[in-house]
């Protein structure tokens, strides 16, 4: 199949980007058939990652290994930014949002789901099972319930203590590297060389009632092209969803760009797009056809995990500033 190719020695908003032949063959990649599984994820989630990377190594297709890697965080009430236990919004309701991406560029997700906690696996029952991408709300409840997932109150002990304490202030102002740190995101490669790309969070913590952010947002949140690679964001949502700089990691990827360019790029367009970017932070991961990864965030503090040939470490991403 011929494809059209574009975006010639072009400029992304004053960043002058130079650009590949736009008649590459993507490196003859589909003929390969010696893939090393990777499995990549946002932040210090070591238990998710082995869980994917694990199951990558035993022949699971990457669909399944990240929609199983982040359930991992989504049931550890530990983790108080993904899934049960996730803080609640000003209303007191833990609601959580989630996206999943498959090779053949199928995705679901939901956003503002209540009352279940593997958010990621009830978006795959949407892209899978429905004609739709995105169910919300009540809606989404609905869907859940109908397909057999567990109902649970969301809302921990533990969090719910913390919600209270927050109650006597009602002070909103997210904290780099911590309140921000709401998002586990995955991406995968099997051994076919496929890749899956997965994204689930409980978002800002005392959020306003409704809030969406980017996680669920295809484009902002995540992004994949099962011929050129993928991405997945995670920090201050609202400005992510400005820039859809997972969609850009991709198509600058798709040009011949590196992956750790490429999350440069994207990220100093967010910083472009906003005076007040030292009040928070944005990060972005990213991997090619290659199993090449890049990672980029504004301010020092992002990691991401990293499992690749039995090996499961933590990574500093490099940083603006």
């Amino acid at each position: 199949m011929k494809r059209r190719y574009f975006i010639r020695n072009a400029s992304l908003s004053g960043l002058g980007i130079a650009t590949a032949s736009p008649f590459m063959d993507y490196l003859n990649l589909s003929k390969m058939s010696n893939f090393q599984p990777v499995c990549i994820a946002t932040w210090n989630f070591p238990n998710a990652s082995l869980m994917a990377g694990e199951m990558l190594e035993a022949g699971a297709l990457a669909l399944d290994a990240v929609e199983q890697g982040v359930m991992v965080e989504e049931a550890d009430i530990r983790n108080t930014t993904v899934g049960r236990g996730g803080a609640p919004d000003r209303e007191g309701n833990v609601t959580l949002d989630a996206c999943i991406m498959s090779p053949q560029g199928d995705a679901g997700a939901v956003v503002y789901l209540k009352n279940y906690t593997h958010a990621g696996s009830v978006a795959r029952k949407v892209m899978e099972e429905t004609p739709h991408v995105i169910l919300a709300g009540e809606g989404a409840d609905q869907f859940a319930q109908e397909k057999g997932f567990e109902k649970e109150d969301l809302l921990t002990e533990a969090s719910e203590k913390a919600y209270r304490e927050w109650l006597k202030t009602k002070e909103y102002k997210p904290l780099i590297n911590i309140e921000n740190h709401d998002t586990i995101g995955m991406l995968c490669i099997d051994h076919k060389g496929d890749i899956a790309v997965a994204c689930t969070s409980s978002g800002l913590s005392y959020k306003m009632n409704g809030r969406v952010g980017d996680s669920p947002i295809i484009g902002a949140g995540l992004f994949l092209d099962n011929e050129v690679g993928g991405a997945v964001a995670t920090g201050m949502g609202e400005a992510i969803l400005k820039s859809v700089g997972s969609f850009l990691i991709v198509e600058l990827m798709r040009q011949g760009i590196s992956p750790q360019e490429a999350c440069e790029t994207a990220i100093l367009r967010i910083i472009k797009q906003n005076p007040n970017y030292k009040d928070f932070q944005a990060a972005f991961i990213a991997i090619n056809k290659k199993g090449e990864v890049g990672s980029y965030c504004i301010q020092k503090g992002f990691s991401y995990m990293e499992y690749r040939a039995g090996e499961n470490k933590n990574v500093a991403s490099k940083f603006y500033f």
